[in-house]
């Protein structure tokens, strides 16, 4: 079996939440957990911290991590990803988002299990939600998926129009085929990935296909202070439980 590399582009300059990586939940920055929940999973053969700040550098060094700078004028976490990419020679890449605290390593293997077709350029994952009450909110992302479990799209707004029994939430792991990934980095920005603000449009726009794989466990991005409540409630409870 092919292993990965898994990639998780971190910058301070966050516009929502600057520094956000440096936060601390229950005593541990959120770059320091989603290293470790990374660190579970079985099929990585590496991972490294991509980061363009000194003060993510040096924190990602103190626990421990692999830790690399990259050039300050990336637009996206991809092309931070596909700057390490370029420079390492496996075959599959998982760009981890740094504010996924709550991933678990099945997800990573599933994506790196997925690209073993070679044929598929790029894989992600997405989580059935029966709260439909959820369906408004723009930072959960919505993907519309075709029969084969192709993404169709992905959007902020409520889809499908009228869900009566659930709709498909987008996680924000991604895997590439390495080659794919390079590739991807030098293709415009696309009209909708500019409008709904999600490069993965950019890879439908262009005619490529993105596998959609299913996970039972949806997870919870740090995208303002408030989330940093939420998942410390989530996380009390695990160890409760």
């Amino acid at each position: 079996m092919k292993l990965a590399t898994g990639i998780i582009p971190a910058r301070y300059d966050s516009k929502r939440f600057p520094g956000k990586h440096l936060a601390v939940i229950l005593g541990k920055s959120i770059i320091q957990r989603v290293y470790e929940q990374a660190q579970t999973a079985n099929l990585l053969q590496r991972i490294i911290i991509a980061t363009d700040d000194e003060r993510i550098f040096q924190a990602s060094q103190a626990f421990g991590a692999e830790v690399l700078m990259t050039s300050p004028l990336h637009n996206s976490g991809t092309e931070r990803a596909a700057e390490i990419a370029e420079k390492i020679n496996t075959p599959i890449i998982i760009n981890i988002q740094g504010d996924e605290p709550l991933l678990r390593g099945k997800m990573i293997d599933d994506l790196v299990i997925a690209l073993q077709d070679e044929t598929i350029p790029m894989a992600t994952l997405a989580a059935k939600v029966k709260d439909l009450s959820l369906i408004n909110e723009k930072n959960i992302v919505k993907a519309v998926l075709d029969k084969n479990g192709f993404a169709l799209y992905f959007s902020r707004s409520p889809l499908p129009f009228q869900a009566s029994d659930y709709f498909w939430q987008h996680i924000g792991i991604y895997g590439y085929q390495r080659d794919f990934l390079l590739k991807f980095r030098q293709l415009s920005a696309s009209r909708l990935e500019t409008t709904e603000k999600l490069e993965q449009l950019r890879v439908l726009e262009n005619g490529y296909k993105i596998k959609i794989i299913e996970t039972s466990s949806p997870t919870l991005s740090v995208n303002t202070p408030q989330d940093i409540i939420r998942i410390e409630n989530i996380l009390k409870q695990r160890t409760n439980d």
